[in-house]
């Protein structure tokens, strides 16, 4: 479950959660929005889509409405995006920028089952540091059998303003069930102070990891299949608060 924001006009940056046992966890790879631009003025047009994949590198992923709970466009009012949202339309959405003080782009998906085999499940669960489950199936041994699991996804995008950003846009949570907050702009500094929050209360011990991607001129991001996939540039844990720092 993924959140993108624009620290700076030369770069993306992309956050991740790997969730405690308690949590449902992600599918095996990341899955995250991403605009058309990263800076917009007023009256620019843009476009959103997603992609699933690693380090930003990855495969553009068809809308799917019967999947789709939120699709919603936070600027100076909330606006619903789905009407206008076409099923198997590798676009989400596209809509002019009501302003020039940044955008946030929040989408939800209902829960999708999926299986894997045993030793890639366990590779999976080592890989994105989710230590509960992965002890729980050590103790089962072969009983553990194939690894199952619902997922959903909650991805946030938030889109730089050309003028000073109303850092509320992206600091107030949007009402995800899962939902990594920023408590301040993250177009600025190289330090991102964040929370983590399930079902509106603070998630301890989660792992929040970032990956970070150069743009292009205009904040406008690279071909997601022909990028070079990226590595980790941060990686912390949540406090009891919920909270961590990343220095991306």
């Amino acid at each position: 479950m993924t959140y993108r924001a624009a620290p700076w006009p030369a770069a993306a940056l992309w956050l991740a959660l790997a969730l405690p046992p308690a949590v449902p966890s992600a599918a095996a790879h990341e899955y995250w929005l991403e605009p058309s631009r990263y800076r917009a003025a007023a009256g620019d047009t843009l476009a959103i889509a997603a992609f699933a994949g690693t380090g930003f590198r990855g495969e553009r992923k068809p809308y799917a409405a019967p999947r789709t709970l939120a699709l919603t466009l936070v600027g100076p009012r909330a606006l619903d995006m789905r009407p206008a949202a076409v099923n198997g339309d590798l676009t989400f959405a596209r809509f002019i920028a009501p302003d020039a003080r940044g955008a946030l782009i929040v989408y939800r998906s209902d829960f999708s089952p999926i299986e894997l085999p045993a030793a890639a499940f366990d590779r999976y669960l080592e890989d994105q540091g989710l230590d509960g489950p992965r002890a729980a199936r050590v103790r089962m041994g072969a009983a553990a059998g194939p690894g199952r699991e619902r997922y959903a996804r909650c991805a946030k995008a938030w889109i730089a303003g050309a003028a000073g950003a109303d850092a509320g846009r992206v600091t107030t949570p949007a009402g995800l069930p899962l939902e990594i907050v920023p408590l301040a702009d993250p177009a600025r500094g190289a330090r991102l102070a964040l929370r983590v929050l399930w079902q509106g209360r603070p998630l301890a011990g989660a792992r929040v990891r970032a990956w970070r991607q150069p743009l292009a001129p205009d904040a406008i991001p690279g071909d997601a299949a022909r990028r070079d996939s990226t590595g980790v540039v941060a990686d912390a844990r949540t406090d009891r608060a919920g909270r961590a720092l990343l220095r991306v």
